[in-house]
């Protein structure tokens, strides 16, 4: 394998196996454990059944992932073409364009539709969009305004992980610790809690150790190292020792996940991810334990896929999810777009305009 294909196969593995354990765990999103055993059998969901109109249906997860991506790359373009960029106006933003696909909008700002992942009706679907986003970006009063809500839902996390993909774009001698306060910065502009943030960060943190070639534990020991940097660490610290120590003591159990939680939160959410991870090399098998519990499956799958994917590539996710996944061109586009850009920006910027 070349290095441009193996590239492409983290890229493409993350966001693809983030939008399948998604389309997995919508599904059952709003099941409890015992309601999943008894519609799919004792091992749970293993396959796409049914949901929001079809099979292998995305949510919000994807989208605002999607759109979390788009805005990177328009900050990219900007800063290099125009010489000045806040990152966290150009993303808010392109979340405010994910807004508008909701149905909804936000009478404070002149919110610009152009550009090419706007143009993508599947995005226009509404798939359970979380109250908190729709809420904070509804009233934001300017570009880049950080929400004033005590939220640390997982609605942050869940939509970060083309931070780690974007730290390959910048010249830095500290990508993770970029990536860390890049994806905080991103989340508090829907979620105000320090652990909606802090999660938010270490994920991202995370992400990026292992896109640099980190093994799994050693990624986690330095973005643990980089939590403690910060105040009000001690939830997400918390969350993320008692994933490991489970993870060691006994992995890959779903009757372990309720002492997790159930994901709704964003510390919730990363420590099972991080337990589904740590549990297996096999990104089927993390997947499929991450979305089988009474929670926020469809966001556990979606971080926990973004993780294998970016491990083990595209070619990791099985052929029967990867054939009926909605929106699955589109999010390859995204994640060549995403590793040519530094080379060719200059020719993006009808398909990205950098605002």
């Amino acid at each position: 394998m070349t290095s441009s294909d193996n590239i492409f196969q983290r890229y493409a593995g993350c966001l693809l196996a983030g939008a399948v354990g998604d389309a997995l765990g919508g599904a059952v999103e709003f099941l409890s454990s015992a309601e999943i055993d008894k519609k799919f059998g004792e091992r749970g969901i293993t396959d796409y059944t049914e949901s929001y109109g079809g099979i292998g249906k995305i949510t919000d997860d994807t989208q605002m992932t999607l759109f979390t991506a788009e805005g990177l790359i328009r900050a990219y373009i900007r800063q290099n073409e125009k010489g000045i960029c806040d990152i966290s106006s150009v993303v808010s933003h392109a979340y405010q364009r994910w807004l508008t696909t909701q149905r909804r909008n936000n009478s404070n700002l002149n919110v610009s539709m152009d550009g090419w992942l706007s143009s993508q009706d599947a995005l226009f679907a509404q798939r359970a969009p979380g109250n908190t986003c729709l809420t904070a970006l509804e009233t934001m009063s300017h570009f880049g305004e950080f929400a004033v809500n005590d939220s640390k839902g997982c609605g942050g996390i869940m939509r970060v992980a083309p931070v780690a993909l974007a730290s390959t774009w910048y010249q830095t001698e500290q990508p993770a610790l970029w990536a860390f306060e890049t994806a905080m910065e991103l989340c508090a502009l829907t979620h105000g809690h320090p652990t909606g943030q802090l999660a938010g960060g270490f994920f991202a943190a995370f992400l990026t150790l292992l896109l640099n070639g980190e093994s799994k534990a050693k990624a986690l020991e330095k973005s643990t190292l980089l939590l403690q940097q910060y105040d009000r660490h001690q939830e997400v610290l918390l969350a993320v020792l008692n994933a490991a120590k489970l993870a060691d003591q006994t992995p890959g159990s779903r009757n372990a996940l309720p002492q997790l939680g159930e994901g709704w939160v964003a510390e919730e959410a990363l420590a099972i991810s991080l337990y589904c991870a740590l549990s297996t090399e096999d990104t089927e098998e993390a997947i499929i334990l991450a979305v089988n519990h009474s929670g926020d499956s469809d966001s556990t799958g979606s971080i926990t896929g973004n993780i294998m994917g970016l491990l083990n590539g595209a070619d990791s996710i099985p052929s029967r999810w990867m054939e009926e996944l909605e929106l699955r061109e589109v999010i390859k586009t995204m994640a060549t777009d995403m590793i040519d850009l530094p080379r060719c920006y200059h020719n993006m910027w009808d398909k990205y305009p950098g605002h």
